[in-house]
């Protein structure tokens, strides 16, 4: 059979792979703990799930606009400008179905064969494939942990070409946390400057922040950054809906019109049960969100301490989300280190560690290569107090094997 050379460069979601083999690990009797999941572990509040029950009893399941409800797009107006102090009109708005599907349709539209997409790394693992099945060229621009897994102004700056039609930021970061701060946003604006680029900010994990710092937005930063940002979210990290596929987009009118030209003759509308639960959630009771952030910080709390007390294994405090992405580098430096690679076999560091411990400690972590970070694991506390204390008790009595 051929295949187009565009998925030919693409591998599977390497969080779901190991999402997949714990699961069918569990489902042999393996006790498995999954650190792998990039999902909260509640369950999606209750006003919420009767605004979809409403939909359905009142008979809202048939074909929507392909870019979604006048209402949801209006809620979204509404969120913007209540939590972000951004302004956007109906037709600013798009809705997708999920964070990732606007990812994936606004490189189809924007990019051409060789257009350039700067992406800062630790990157979330889709960002490289969706630019590529674009045609375009990911051009990765590698951060360092004492620089707080930031991307630096003068880094930027000489990523930039002629090429360049994108710049990709993520805050809260997947995997690392790291969230830039408004000094930091603003010398990123500085640097792009009034050159021709499309500035896309996931905010996905927006909510989901433990330094007390409002989030600041480069499209806050002047109304010239504003006309060059994209800005992406959703409801999935925010309330629990990761199942319901809705996430939506802000940006220039022209950009949205194309957006939606595209899911005209892809997927058509989101769920429309979806979008009247998305709905609810977003103008609804917000207290659910504060709680679960509370929770997510108390756990996060348990996981930085034990992975830090864990020999050869170092975790920085994430600012954001519900992930920690922990330097493993002198684990591979351990006596008991060759005996894994020559067992495991895998071309990365990363891969071998992460199958190690699934098969010594019954517990899934997804590699950092998968990140672009061969010296880290990505661990999820979207799991139980129990849960991420035995877990991490595991890894420490199988990392300890290793000296």
């Amino acid at each position: 059979m051929k295949f187009s050379h565009r998925i030919l460069q693409v591998k599977p979601s390497p969080t779901l792979e190991v999402i997949s083999l714990a699961n069918a690990l569990k489902a042999k009797g393996v006790d498995v703990i999954g650190f792998g999941a990039g999902e909260p572990d509640f369950d999606t509040p209750g006003f919420i799930k009767e605004a979809a029950i409403h939909a359905i009893e009142s008979g809202k399941t048939k074909y929507t606009p392909a870019g979604g409800i006048t209402e949801l797009k209006s809620a979204v107006t509404q969120k913007f400008k209540r939590d972000n102090n951004l302004d956007y009109t109906i037709k600013e708005i798009t809705i997708n179905c999920g964070g990732k599907h606007s990812f994936y349709n606004l490189m189809q539209v924007i990019l051409n064969k060789g257009d350039e997409v700067i992406i800062p790394a630790p990157y979330w693992v889709s960002y490289p494939p969706m630019v590529l099945l674009a045609e375009g060229v990911p051009v990765i621009v590698e951060t360092e942990e004492k620089h707080g897994f930031k991307m630096l102004p003068g880094q930027l700056r000489e990523a930039l070409t002629k090429k360049t039609r994108a710049v990709v930021l993520n805050s809260p970061s997947n995997p690392t946390g790291a969230a830039y701060d408004k000094s930091e946003i603003a010398a990123i604006a500085e640097v792009i400057g009034d050159r021709d680029i499309i500035i896309v900010s996931d905010d996905i994990y927006e909510m989901i922040r433990y330094t007390g710092d409002p989030l600041f937005n480069i499209a806050n930063v002047s109304k010239e950054m504003k006309k060059k940002s994209v800005v992406l979210n959703g409801v999935s990290k925010t309330y629990a809906m990761t199942g319901w596929r809705i996430g939506y987009m802000a940006g220039a009118s022209s950009i949205i019109e194309q957006i939606e030209t595209l899911q005209s003759q892809s997927t058509s509308n989101p769920t429309s049960i979806s979008q009247w639960a998305a709905v609810a959630a977003i103008t609804g009771d917000q207290s659910a969100v504060g709680e679960m952030v509370k929770t997510f910080e108390q756990r996060k709390k348990i996981m930085v301490s034990g992975l830090n007390e864990t020999p050869g294994i170092s975790c920085t405090d994430p600012d954001g989300t519900f992930y920690v992405f922990p330097c493993v580098e002198k684990v591979y430096s351990m006596n008991g280190w060759r005996r894994i690679e020559q067992k495991y076999g895998n071309a990365f560091k990363s891969s071998n560690l992460s199958s190690y411990l699934l098969e010594e400690a019954g517990v899934a972590v997804v590699p950092g290569v998968a990140f672009g970070s061969d010296n880290h694991l990505r661990l999820s506390f979207a799991t139980s107090e129990g849960n991420i204390m035995n877990g991490v008790k595991r890894i420490g009595e199988a990392v300890r094997k290793l000296t």
